[in-house]
């Protein structure tokens, strides 16, 4: 994409307002449409142009494969971090109010972590699974075809075909067999 200056000026234009309205929504979340899921998606998504625009080994520089394993791992544990920090308060697992002093502090702060934790694993794992299929080199199948291999294939081919075919007869003058006899018997 270097020869397209318009592109890759207007995404370096974009990425951060998109970064910044995928921490609105993360952070809007509790209080309206929102949350971690799409937040993570959003957030994700900067990174996915950003490797369109300008490459997926520049991209990955930027995001190495540690940084994308960190992230789901990070995402998890503070997931089921909090469901255990609320076990060791007293409370039952996912129970926000024993998180602080106050019981809608502790449903306020439990909230937030857990939709970060969301959206860290997400937005980690959108960037994971792009990377992933983004840097699978093309195969051209007449690379991998072998001459010999077809003719293998067509001997076997035809030697299967004729089982099939000696079987099926087989079986038709047997069933012609058997069902002239039970005929002849009423």
């Amino acid at each position: 994409m270097k020869e397209k200056p318009v592109l890759r000026v207007t995404s370096k234009l974009l990425i951060p307002p998109i970064m910044l309205f995928a921490l609105y929504v993360q952070f809007h979340g509790d209080f309206g449409p929102g949350g971690g899921f799409q937040a993570g998606v959003i957030f994700a998504s900067a990174f996915i142009l950003y490797a369109l625009i300008f490459g997926v080994d520049v991209a990955r520089r930027i995001v190495p494969a540690w940084v994308s394993r960190a992230g789901l791992s990070i995402g998890v544990l503070l997931y089921a971090g909090t469901g255990v920090a609320a076990l060791f308060g007293g409370g039952n697992f996912l129970d926000y109010s024993v998180l602080a002093h106050d019981a809608l502090h502790g449903q306020h702060l439990g909230i937030n972590v857990i939709e970060f934790g969301v959206g860290t694993t997400v937005a980690a794992a959108m960037v994971t699974i792009f990377f992933t299929f983004a840097s699978q080199s093309p195969h051209d199948p007449e690379d991998l075809r072998d001459e010999d291999d077809d003719a293998d294939f067509d001997d076997d081919f035809d030697d299967d075909l004729d089982d099939l075919i000696a079987s099926r007869t087989m079986s038709q003058g047997l069933s012609q067999a058997g069902g002239a006899g039970g005929r002849e018997a009423r």
